[in-house]
C-alpha cells in the first residue's frame, strides 16, 4: 500500500485551493488538511497536523515573516516547503523553498512536481541508499553541472531551491563515485547525456 502524504495548503484565495484540492485528489496519493487562508496559526497547524508537505503562497510572507520560513524549515527537516506560485515573486526568495508549483501547470504535472520535491527532500537525508541509478532530476542536474553552470544557475533553471541542488550533487557524486566537475562532465559526456539532455 502507497503510503500516502499529508499535504497543507496555506493559500487565501478559495478558488485556487478547491482546484488544486481536487486535482491532487486525482493521484490518490495526497490526503489534504483543511487549508489555511493566512499564516497566523502556522505554527500550531504544523505542529497538531504534521503535515508532509506545506504548500505555501510566498506572498503571504512579507520579508519581516521570511526568517520564520527558515526556522520552520529547521525545525521541521523532513517537511517538503513548496512555493504556490501565481504571481510574480523575486527569484533570490523563491530559492528560500523546497520546490515551487505553478497554478498554470497541466494538471498531472502539479501531481509529479510535489512528488519529485518529497523524492529529493528524502534522497537528501537518506545517506545509505543502495541505488546507484540516477533519477530523472538527478540526470537534470549532472548536465547543467557538464554545462558550466554553478548550482545558483541550476536552481534558476530547474526551479528548485539551491538546498535542492546541493542534494541532487551529493547524491550524484555518491552514486557516480566522482568528486570533480571535470569528471562529471565527462561522465556525463562519456553517458551521451549532454546530447539527450537538452533543458
Amino acid at each position: 500500500m502507497i503510503e500516502r502524504k499529508r499535504l497543507l495548503i496555506v493559500e487565501p484565495s478559495s478558488i485556487i485551493t478547491e482546484g488544486l484540492t481536487v486535482i491532487l485528489k486525482e493521484s490518490a496519493k495526497f490526503d489534504i488538511l483543511s487549508p489555511a487562508a493566512d499564516v497566523e496559526n502556522l505554527p500550531s497547524r504544523l505542529a497538531s497536523a504534521h503535515p508532509d508537505i506545506l504548500l505555501i503562497n510566498p506572498t503571504l510572507l512579507p520579508p519581516s515573516k521570511r526568517p520564520a520560513l527558515t526556522a520552520t524549515m529547521q525545525e521541521y527537516p523532513q517537511l517538503a516547503v513548496m512555493a504556490l506560485v501565481y504571481q510574480y515573486v523575486e527569484p533570490p526568495y523563491l530559492r528560500l523553498f523546497h520546490g515551487m508549483v505553478d497554478i498554470r501547470e497541466e494538471r498531472k504535472r502539479i501531481t509529479d512536481v510535489i512528488l519529485e520535491c518529497c523524492a529529493a527532500l528524502i534522497a537528501s537525508e537518506t545517506v545509505e541508499d543502495n541505488s546507484y541509478e540516477l533519477t530523472n532530476r538527478e540526470t537534470d542536474v549532472l548536465i547543467l553541472i557538464a554545462k558550466g553552470l554553478m548550482n545558483k544557475e541550476i536552481a534558476e533553471r530547474l526551479t528548485i531551491s539551491i538546498h535542492t541542488v546541493i542534494s541532487h550533487r551529493k547524491n550524484i557524486t555518491r552514486k557516480t563515485n566522482i568528486k570533480s566537475v571535470a569528471g562529471l562532465a565527462m561522465y556525463a559526456l562519456m553517458n551521451n547525456l549532454v546530447e539527450e539532455g537538452a533543458i
